[in-house]
């Protein structure tokens, strides 16, 4: 096995999906978003499998590491519509969080280079003491992060479904001539 053949390419690509899901998987768990904490959970079980399968030359587990590819891809794909308001849906609606809870990204309020700044409310006249809004100038918008999160996980998803469906033919072509 050469260290560019197609196997060795899977296995990269799982295993940078790994890394990718469990970065993902904290993140997510530090802004109690549910669902996607069971898909995350879900996708680095099948991501084991089809690392399992590719190792092992067990073409079942490759199979099902493909069908999940295009579950994951549409997944990321509607994160990606959700954070940027596409399709009617909304980065402020309680979809990701089940309803369970009103938490949102973690990336919201610890965004890269944010900082609080503390603003008079202009509304301050009516109240019997004055308040301050924090408002978080960030040098990236939130939800321009998540959406790089599942934009990446798009792309090494594509490259490990192209791998995985090679590895597949190679399976089935060395079981056909074993017969």
């Amino acid at each position: 096995m050469g260290c560019c053949s197609g196997r060795c390419m899977l296995m990269f690509f799982c295993a940078l999906q790994l890394i990718t899901a469990v970065e993902r998987q904290v993140f997510d768990f530090l802004g109690y978003q549910w669902a996607p904490i069971l898909v995350n959970f879900l996708h680095i079980i099948v991501v084991i499998l089809g690392l399992f399968g590719t190792v092992q030359y067990k073409p079942r587990y490759v199979v099902l590491y493909i069908v999940w590819t295009v579950f994951w891809v549409t997944w990321n794909i509607f994160i990606c519509c959700l954070y940027l308001d596409l399709g009617g849906l909304s980065k402020d609606s309680d979809y990701l969080s089940l309803g369970l809870s009103s938490h949102r990204s973690w990336w919201k309020d610890n965004g890269p280079d944010c900082g609080n700044r503390n603003l008079p409310t202009t509304r301050w006249q009516h109240l019997d003491s004055p308040a301050l809004v924090s408002e978080l100038s960030c040098l990236l918008e939130y939800q321009y992060i998540e959406v790089m999160h599942s934009a990446l996980q798009l792309f090494i998803s594509a490259l490990g479904f192209v791998f995985a469906c090679y590895i597949v033919s190679i399976f089935s072509e060395e079981e056909d001539t074993c017969l």
